[in-house]
């Protein structure tokens, strides 16, 4: 039986389960399955029955987390804004969202043809082309970036987007009701960050929301939050 195995830093092991609980009810429906190592310097998921479909929803997951996780790394070392650290966080991750689905698929051909994925070596010594855009995107943005100008900046990419997405409680979830945890790569699980990173055009709320992500959509969404 093929084996598929994904290795990262181990102080990095949280993008390794991330993968894991991604794939893991897939796998099990299928046959296949999925083991975490966390011996050595290294974290490993080795997988085993993993059909096409699997393979293709695996360097889907890595696309992920290298164009959400390592970009908003790359970024928070690069941006000096005037903004605060929550103000900070949501502009990378309006910075991600807006390049995301060229981002990740510039990053899936560059996955394609392996069974063995190193996702640091990867991110270092593949992607280059990919890095000096980012780098493009971090000086391009001025230090007196405030928070009106987070404020314009996420009208102009809510305007662009036709996306709906569902807030209940604390969970995000896509147009196909599927919850999205996306956040989970920037290091803080957040929903302001998450329907940000979900590149909302309109925010569906099932029910009563946080007071802080109430004053958010209120703040930057406007009128394309739906409260119910």
């Amino acid at each position: 039986m093929e084996e598929i195995v994904v290795t990262e830093r181990k102080e990095q092991s949280a993008y390794i389960t991330y993968l894991y609980n991604s794939l893991a009810a897939y796998l099990q429906k299928k046959g296949g399955r999925g083991e975490l190592l966390f011996g050595g310097e290294r974290a490993a998921l080795k997988i085993k029955g993993a059909d096409d479909t699997a393979r293709a929803f695996l360097r889907d997951k890595i696309a992920e987390i290298v164009g959400i996780g390592y970009k908003y790394r790359f970024l928070r070392e690069r941006l000096s804004v005037s903004l605060g650290e929550r103000e900070k966080r949501w502009l990378i991750s309006a910075l991600i969202a807006a390049d995301y689905e060229s981002d990740k698929a510039y990053i899936k051909r560059r996955l394609e043809g392996s069974d063995e994925y190193a996702v640091d070596g990867f991110y270092h010594f593949r992607l280059h082309a990919l890095k000096e855009k980012w780098q493009k995107i971090a000086d391009y943005v001025p230090q007196g970036f405030a928070e009106d100008d987070l404020r314009r900046f996420c009208d102009f990419l809510i305007g662009e987007s036709d996306k709906k997405i569902f807030v209940r409680g604390n969970a995000v979830f896509g147009e196909n009701f599927v919850p999205t945890r996306k956040s989970r790569l920037t290091g803080v699980e957040e929903t302001e960050t998450e329907i940000l990173l979900s590149d909302a055009g309109v925010v569906y709320c099932l029910g009563e929301v946080d007071d802080s992500v109430g004053d958010f959509l209120q703040k930057y969404y406007a009128e394309r939050a739906v409260f119910s």
